[in-house]
This record gives structure tokens, sequence and C-alpha cells, in this order.
């Protein structure tokens, strides 16, 4: 009994190996080298390529900053978003609430930086969505 579970264990590893050894020829004997692309594989590297430069400008790293701007209200109902572009281009809004009414203002960003003076939560805001 002990010799037919011997050669069974013989016989599965045999079947194994060549298992492997013959996906291992499958896998190569399929794979193309570059050379033999498609012209249309190349075509679509090209329009990656474009739509990364065009995604640029898109306004895409953004953050935004709660907090309060008056000791007597709570509840970080303020706030301060960052929109910008690859370039460090775009706005920060900042809305800042009271008891009684809240104010918006716009400030438009610059390589990074504004013109005008900056909050700190502002500035916040602008370094967390830079990458």
């Amino acid at each position: 009994m002990l010799i037919v579970a011997v050669l069974a264990l013989v016989a599965a590893s045999a079947a194994l190996v060549l298992a492997v050894v013959a996906l291992r020829r499958t896998a190569t004997a399929k794979r193309p080298s570059v050379d033999a692309l498609p012209e249309d594989v190349h075509g679509l590297r090209q329009e990656v390529a474009a739509l990364k430069v065009e995604a640029a400008d898109a306004l895409r790293h953004l953050s935004v900053v709660r907090y309060d701007a008056f000791g007597d209200v709570g509840g970080h109902l303020s706030w301060s978003i960052a929109l910008l572009d690859d370039a460090g281009n775009g706005v920060v809004l900042t809305s800042i609430h009271g008891r009684s009414e809240a104010r918006t203002y716009a400030k438009s960003i610059t390589a990074w930086s504004c013109e005008q003076q900056l909050s700190p939560e502002e500035d916040e805001a602008i370094a967390h969505a830079r990458p």
C-alpha cells in the first residue's frame, strides 16, 4: 500500500512539473514584442500623452480647511477651499460664518501665491492642496 502511495505522489509531481513548463511556454509565446505592437497602440500612446498635457490645466488639486472664525461661534462653520491646477494657478474661496451673516471671498492664486494677503486658513488650504 505504501508503494502505491509513493508512486502516486511521484506521478502527481511529474504532472505538476509538466504543467508548469507548458504554462511558461504558452505565456512567452503569447507575449508580443514592442516592435510587433499594432499602429493603433502607438496612436493611443500619443493620445494619452496629449490628455496628460491637457489635464495639467485642470483644477485637480484641492483642499478644504474648516475653522471657527470667531470665538463666540462654534461648529467649524467657516471654511477656505483651494482649487488649483498643476502649476499652482486657480482660486481660494473663503466663507466666514458669523452669528447673523456669512461673507464669502475669492482670491486668485498664481504659482501657489496670491497678490492679496491671505489668512492663515487660506495659506493652510493652499499648502494642503500642493502635491
